[in-house]
């Protein structure tokens, strides 16, 4: 039986990890690759990765001494999980949607979570332009059909074939959420001649006007007067399966839907029943709500009109970048800062902040030591530089940033299973690589990638 980590109200003494001096460990949990998280990393802690897919496949090391944790979309922390770090401080999911982490048992266990909201907000929003305009144009379809070697001698064929395409200009787009990728799809969209609607309950008024779209207060509304739904919001407990089988009757006949933002908003067999009827003219997923998706399996294997892409609208090597130095320096600025003040985007805050007078969870004011770094403030003082960031973020903190270290970072190759720290390499780059095997209607108005 494992013990239980301690609370936020309990201190903490500095973490120490190897024989030089006291340097916090940080883990990848569900990767292997550390190439760019690295140079930003390397002067302030050891970085480790697991290639794990559960908490049972992590390393004890990690376990026991890892303060910060990066992750993925393919690992799951529950409660039970969360509860076998035993010096956690700390989670950057490399991404934004923290869907697969016990947001509120990390709060209560101490732990800030964190995410990255604003990376890839271009490609996301170019992806679902691209994926409407398939829909109405049926580009995919046709293609296919060439490729299939079918010929199109005349008119008569082509009109068969293209049968379903419709013009844009005057259709009205519907936009569930309006954050940023909502918002940079709508002006898009409006450049293509679209009427763009949204249904956004968590923004203040206003907004509408400055960008000069129409705004709606119902869901229904939105579902009864949109040509073309486009799904921009994050998935909770509130919206799970918002598109089913009952807010279907409630969309125009002959609507599109597109999803880029999670599986799960979508209820597959209403969405596959309503494509057989004709209900829904077609629609484009780029997310499921089991991944990977596959073809042959689930409800919608027969369905017709159905274009799907494989969670992919996030990705570029731009953003790709960017996001992983993001979530990097997250972890930094959580090391030589003070949580949760030095985060800047930090999803449980509220566990953090709920005293200013001290006292059980969350009252750090007269307890520094809490959460001072969480190297029990080690990197606090000594002329340290500032947190690295390549990219401004949206968030209005401000902070110093420093170039990238010089030299190449060092290659990750598999370890054995008793592999634990690997001597630290050339040129004082500490990095270690951990693994036990050598195998490798209630919505927030942002999307989630990936």
């Amino acid at each position: 039986m494992l013990p239980k980590r301690s609370r936020l109200g309990e201190v903490r003494g500095p973490i120490s990890n190897g024989p030089m001096q006291s340097r916090p460990l940080v883990a990848l949990l569900d990767g292997r690759d550390c190439s760019i998280e690295m140079p930003i990393l390397k002067d302030v802690a050891t970085v480790a990765f697991c290639d794990a897919q559960s908490t049972s496949e992590i390393h004890e090391k990690v376990l026991n001494e890892a303060v910060g944790a990066l992750m993925w979309h393919t690992i799951i922390l529950t409660k039970e999980d969360l509860e076998k770090f035993k010096a956690l401080r700390i989670i950057v999911r490399i991404g934004s949607g923290v869907d697969n982490i016990d947001v509120k048992a990390a709060g209560e266990l101490g732990i800030a979570v964190c995410n990255v909201p604003g990376y890839g907000v271009e490609e996301v929003a170019d992806t679902t332009m691209c994926l409407i305009l398939n829909l109405y144009r049926r580009t995919y379809w046709l293609a296919n059909m060439v490729r299939e070697g079918k010929k199109f001698t005349g008119p008569e064929q082509v009109r068969d074939a293209a049968q379903g395409c419709a013009r844009i200009r005057g259709d009205t787009l519907g936009l569930v959420g309006l954050g940023r990728i909502g918002s940079a799809v709508a002006l898009r969209a409006k450049v293509f001649g679209f009427n763009v609607s949204f249904y956004d309950p968590y923004l203040p008024d206003g907004i509408e006007k400055s960008l000069g779209l129409t705004r709606v207060y119902t869901l229904q509304e939105l579902l009864f007067h949109s040509d073309c739904v486009s799904l921009h919001c994050t998935l909770n407990e509130h919206n799970h399966h918002l598109i089913n089988e009952f807010t279907i009757k409630q969309m125009r006949p002959g609507a599109f839907l597109v999803n880029t933002a999670r599986g799960g908003l979508v209820d597959d067999e209403a969405l596959a029943h309503a494509l057989k009827q004709g209900r829904i003219r077609a629609a484009a997923l780029d997310v499921h709500e089991n991944e990977p998706y596959n073809v042959f399996q689930g409800a919608l294997k027969d369905a017709p009109n159905l274009l799907c892409t494989p969670h992919a609208a996030f990705y570029s090597e731009a953003a790709t970048t960017e996001l992983r130095e993001m979530a990097a320096s997250e972890i930094r600025r959580a090391i030589i800062g003070n949580i949760p003040d030095c985060l800047r985007n930090c999803v449980n805050k509220e566990y953090f902040l709920r005293s200013s007078t001290g006292g059980g969870a969350g009252g750090y004011s007269e307890d520094k030591k809490l959460i001072a770094g969480i190297n029990g403030g080690y990197y606090s003082s000594g002329g340290l530089q500032q947190a690295h960031s390549t990219t401004p973020l949206e968030a209005p903190h401000s902070a110093g940033s420093h170039g990238p270290p010089s030299g190449p970072p060092p290659p990750s190759v598999a370890v054995p299973p008793v592999s634990a720290v690997t001597a630290p390499p050339p040129q004082g780059i500490q990095h270690s690589m951990v693994s036990k095997s050598v195998h490798p209607v209630c919505h927030r108005p942002d999307s989630a990638f990936p």
